[in-house]
């Protein structure tokens, strides 16, 4: 992000440095100023992810990881956020089910990633952590979503993401649905490996991707699941 004003760069560093309170303060007073909340939001995913890297360093620890998802979820709360979001997306653009894959309890990225989809105007159905292939399987046939969004974190993640994407192509139905991984140890060959469309480290990054398919579902006149 490049060419910030100053309190656009203090926002990043008061949720690098989880200030709370400030945090709430300044996000809710840039949108009483005017500031496009989707813009608020990705300056609070740029915080996010120093967050994240304070973590990967060891100089922060799962309970600083979690008190950023709260900080998170409060600026999303916010009087003129849920407003903004509520009036503009009444018809939604997409739907998602999400959820963290089998072996796995972690939330944060998953937590992150569901508000700024919903944010953008997204339907999203959230099976919650540790989820089994069969759920996703049975989820999709009662939801038919747009996109497919699995998470996680822990490295051995791989494999289970695989095995969720292996029993869409066994039931016959992989093709009908988009699915994008998330995680920040997956790169462009895992996501070869795990069969699936996109992947994401950063959930702005994922929110753009899911969107870009939509546009492109609607150029090519798809009708909407419903």
């Amino acid at each position: 992000m490049k060419d910030l004003g100053k309190k656009e760069r203090l926002l990043i560093r008061l949720v690098e440095q989880l200030d709370e309170e400030n945090v709430v303060k300044l996000a809710d007073e840039l949108l009483n100023d005017g500031m496009d909340p989707l813009y608020l939001l990705d300056l609070v995913n740029e915080g996010m992810n120093r967050v994240g890297k304070l973590y990967e360093c060891k100089d922060y620890y799962i309970a600083d990881l979690i008190m950023a998802g709260l900080i998170f979820k409060q600026v999303l709360e916010l009087d003129k956020m849920t407003t903004h979001f509520y009036v503009k997306h009444n018809n939604k653009i997409g739907k998602v089910l999400l959820g963290t894959v089998k072996g796995d309890i972690h939330d944060i990225g998953k937590d992150i990633f569901r508000g700024m989809l919903e944010a953008n105007g997204f339907e999203v159905i959230d099976l919650g952590v540790d989820v089994p292939k069969e759920l996703f399987l049975k989820k999709y046939e009662e939801y038919k979503p747009d996109i497919l969004g699995l998470s996680g974190v822990l490295t051995n993640t791989v494999d289970t993401m695989k095995e969720v994407v292996d029993a869409f192509v066994e039931a016959g139905v992989r093709d009908k649905v988009k699915i994008i991984v998330g995680g920040n140890h997956l790169t462009e060959e895992i996501c070869k490996f795990i069969g699936a469309d996109n992947f994401a480290n950063d959930a702005s990054v994922g929110v753009k991707v899911c969107k870009e398919w939509m546009n492109g579902i609607k150029e090519q006149g798809v009708i909407d699941n419903g």
